[in-house]
């Protein structure tokens, strides 16, 4: 037994991704109004990933419900030389006609039977009022907070992180995402 401790001491040690992983499985809100959710959300703050390496400030998401029930997603980001970047996608709704999980995929059309074009879109938490949200996956690979203004109230803001904190994501690895200029 002394040796088993020590081999998962060592490899908390080695690996520490291991270590720090959270044991719950991730808790999506209970229901979701994707009327409601649509329009322009401002990007506050999110987990760096390789996708969004270009973009340097003035991120945002516009969702538009279509008549088959599908949101067309237009992901817009300002980069370093000034212009403005695009990344027009698509989302779908998973698990029934309130459920906060959604799949998206920015790939074209025609891939969109493969299922490894599509990528989980949880909204984790989201303020009575829709103005500020929390959305990942189940892995918690990837976070996002978004909010319908530029800018956040830092109550708000702080508050919302205190949540983030308690479902298990590293508040560390989060960076915030300029609006303006």
């Amino acid at each position: 037994m002394k040796n088993f401790a020590l081999a998962l001491l060592f490899c908390a040690a080695v690996f520490p991704a291991f270590a720090d992983k959270p044991t719950m499985p991730l808790q999506p809100i209970a229901s979701l109004d994707v009327p409601r959710y649509m329009g322009t959300w401002y990007e506050i703050a999110k987990y760096p990933n390789r996708f969004q390496k270009q973009c340097v400030r003035n991120t945002s998401a516009q969702y538009s419900l279509q008549q088959d029930g599908s949101v067309t997603v237009l992901n817009r980001c300002q980069l370093a030389n000034g212009t403005m970047d695009e990344a027009l996608g698509e989302a779908r709704q998973i698990d029934g006609a309130k459920s906060p999980k959604l799949e998206v995929r920015f790939a074209p059309e025609w891939l969109s039977w493969l299922p490894w074009v599509w990528g989980d879109y949880w909204v984790i938490d989201l303020d009575p009022d829709y103005q500020l949200v929390a959305v990942s996956e189940p892995s918690r690979e990837y976070l996002w907070v978004l909010s319908r203004t530029p800018q956040v109230d830092k109550v708000r803001y702080t508050a919302l992180l205190e949540r983030l904190s308690k479902q298990g994501f590293d508040l560390q690895k989060l960076e915030l995402s300029p609006q303006g200029q």
